[in-house]
């Protein structure tokens, strides 16, 4: 048990409930688009279908018309662990779900690892007593006193953030070696990215493709991206280093989307990152903001 406690961490019920909402929230939004895309791909001819991950033991890709109804499953099963309505039982069939649709998604020969995260975080939220506090149909009895009953879940979700974000910063290495550093890979990718989708009619960066004659610009952009990358391991020392490596991490996302028009939502939209952060505020500033409407009233 102590052991266990080493990997955790302590926060109340209601942090983990917020970040509960939060996740819940993208995933129905998520789900209900990308629901059309799933569609699509399962109507495209059978061999271009290349199983990968859980699905990867299928020989034939699913019926389109079971796709449909998972699909329609997801997003009643994405707004139920929203509201957290029934959520022990709930919340598991949804992650299996979104499990299962984003692996079928990413078997037909594009692999789009901008979706792990939120796969990763539904699964973690899902075995956890997310719905301790502001859930539907269940009356909030849980002591608010930090535990670790609460705050296991949060420690794994920030703990699957770091570990992608140092993979990552390896991966740069590994394959730019020192010249990533340089900035020449750097620069040469952005140029490549932008030609590529002004060649194909595609959504390009008009920034980044003017960017890539000054050459002094993209050392220390590469430097950055490798220091937040490889520095992600910072936010287990503590809540001010969180914040400023939430911080850094989102500038770099934003840095990605205006130089290569490559946008990572989930990041974006700060989702990835309220594990690590007292997200319970924003339900004390809505309890706050409800009561003086209604007061005026």
């Amino acid at each position: 048990m102590r052991d266990l406690c080493r990997l955790s961490e302590e926060a109340p019920a209601r942090r983990l409930a917020v970040v509960r909402i939060l996740v819940g929230a993208y995933a129905t939004v998520f789900v209900a688009i990308r629901a059309f895309h799933w569609l699509d791909l399962a109507r495209l001819p059978e061999r271009r279908f290349e199983p990968v991950g859980v699905l990867g033991s299928l020989s034939t890709p699913l019926p389109s018309g079971l796709v449909t109804v998972l699909s329609v499953l997801a997003i009643a099963g994405a707004v139920a662990f929203l509201l957290g309505w029934r959520f022990r039982l709930v919340a598991p069939v949804f992650a299996f779900l979104l499990l299962v649709l984003t692996t079928h998604g990413n078997s037909w020969g594009q692999i789009l690892h901008t979706e792990n995260l939120l796969v990763l975080h539904v699964i973690i939220l899902a075995f956890s007593p997310a719905d301790a506090a502001y859930a539907i149909g269940r009356s909030s009895g849980a002591d608010d006193k930090p535990s670790h009953d609460y705050g296991w879940a949060l420690r794994i979700m920030t703990l699957v953030v770091v570990i992608a974000y140092v993979i990552a910063g390896l991966a740069k290495l590994r394959n730019g070696g020192f010249d990533w550093l340089t900035g020449d890979v750097l620069r040469n990718q952005v140029a490549h990215d932008n030609l590529r989708k002004i060649v194909l009619g595609d959504v390009h960066s008009p920034i980044g493709a003017r960017l890539v004659q000054f050459g002094w610009l993209f050392p220390p952009m590469a430097i950055a991206s490798v220091f937040v990358e490889l520095g992600a391991p910072i936010v287990l020392l503590g809540r001010r280093w969180k914040q400023a490596w939430v911080a850094a991490a989102w500038g770099f996302h934003v840095g990605v989307l205006a130089l290569m028009a490559i946008l990572f939502p989930y990041q974006l939209f700060g989702i990835a990152f309220v594990s690590m952060l007292p997200v319970e505020r924003l339900a004390e500033r809505v309890t706050a903001w409800r009561a003086t409407v209604t007061g005026r009233r």
